[in-house]
């Protein structure tokens, strides 16, 4: 059975493993003029991470694995466009690790200052559960009462909507997702189960190329924000315009003192 599933694996990644791609510069155009509609002008992507269940616990650092909902899994970061396209993901670190050591951990990480895949004054948008960089613009963890951080962050929840229905769509079409039903006791298998994700990834950027679009009314999908997102806030566009202004200006603040000796990165 291993092996079958291999050269299915194979054949997937040799026919179709371009699908998961970063976008061209045309299509961080595009990616950039959508977000632009919500108040982001320059964002081009969404990111943030899941959890993908595991059969039983990893016979090495298993727990490690153990989430705070009693299960072993993986966390999988996940990068889509307004699409819900997959246009980057990291696998194979196990739920203690952060979101933001995800990406830390990533290839990504090591290239966020390229102009191959950014152009000026392009990002993307994440979470709490990063910091704020060059090229990501994340929420507020603290708002301190501050309405227009709270506003803010409401924005930001509204826009990475997009990201959760994104996960929501590949646990709903692939279950395997849900639950890996495989055993991690060495790399080879660890290597397996990315393999796996991986495929699932490339088929769904592959049934949106055909424009096999996903029906919410026929096969709901279950979201893991765990954001109240409430209302968007009046005014909402201006409300990013200024909320984004500030933001990178504290971005810009932040990484000045984590340059000097001694820095701290901040909130």
């Amino acid at each position: 059975m291993v092996n079958y599933t291999n050269r299915v694996m194979t054949a997937i990644e040799s026919a179709i493993g371009h699908e998961i791609a970063w976008p061209d510069r045309q299509e961080r155009a595009v990616n950039s003029a959508h977000f632009a509609g919500l108040g982001f002008s320059g964002c081009i992507g969404l990111v943030d991470c899941t959890l993908v269940k595991l059969f039983q616990r990893p016979r090495d650092d298993g727990e490690t694995y153990f989430d705070r909902k009693s299960n072993y899994s993986m966390n999988v970061q996940v990068i889509c466009d307004q699409n819900k396209r997959v246009i980057y993901f990291f696998a194979g670190m196990p739920d203690s690790c952060q979101d933001l050591t995800c990406l830390r951990r990533s290839s990504l990480w090591g290239r966020l200052g390229s102009a191959q895949l950014f152009d000026n004054g392009q990002y993307f948008l994440g979470d709490s559960g990063y910091i704020p960089l060059d090229r990501l613009v994340c929420s507020y963890k603290r708002t301190g009462g501050d309405m227009d951080k709270v506003d803010f962050n409401t924005c930001i929840a509204h826009a990475r909507v997009g990201n959760e229905q994104c996960i929501g769509i590949l646990k709903a079409r692939w279950h395997s997702l849900k639950k890996i039903r495989t055993q991690l006791r060495n790399p080879a298998e660890n290597a397996y189960v990315i393999r796996w994700i991986r495929c699932c990834f490339i088929l769904h950027n592959f049934l949106i190329w055909r424009r096999d679009e996903w029906s919410e009314d026929d096969h709901p999908i279950e979201l893991e924000t765990e954001d109240d997102l409430g209302p968007p806030p009046q005014g909402a566009r201006e409300c990013n315009r200024r909320g984004l202004e500030r933001r990178q200006a504290v971005q810009r603040t932040c990484l000045e003192i984590n340059r000097r000796p001694g820095g701290v990165l901040c909130r």
